[in-house]
């Protein structure tokens, strides 16, 4: 009796896992990332956001630094196709140098047309 239920939930696990229908990874929440190390050292930065320049698709932000000393900081911006599945291949880390009591704009070019979400990832 004990291995018919055991079989029973199983398949029904299996059941459950094969009708659940893939998400899309990023949303307007989540268009942001910051490691806590950034948050930390007084940066802060806008969501980024998306708009079409001479035909290409182009994300920038604008990053603050409230601290009165510089802050290296490291970014990555990884764009999404309407389906929500990541475009590859992702660009390299970038570095910036924030200057003290002040901010910097970063931007990204999409190597894809069909580009529409992004989310840049900040950390030290």
């Amino acid at each position: 009796m004990k291995t018919h239920s055991l079989l029973l939930l199983l398949t029904a696990v299996l059941m459950v896992g094969c009708s659940s229908k893939p998400a899309i990874p990023v949303n307007d929440g989540q268009s942001l990332v910051m490691e806590a190390s950034v948050l930390a050292a007084g940066i802060s930065a806008e969501k980024p956001d998306i708009s079409n320049d001479n035909g290409a698709t182009v994300s920038r932000s604008e990053l603050y630094n409230e601290q009165s000393k510089p802050v290296v900081i490291t970014y990555r911006f990884y764009w999404y196709d309407a389906k929500g599945l990541e475009i590859h291949p992702l660009e390299q880390p970038r570095t910036i140098t924030l200057p003290a009591k002040s901010s910097v704009s970063v931007s990204s070019i999409a190597s894809y047309p069909d580009a529409r979400k992004v989310r840049l990832y900040l950390s030290l």
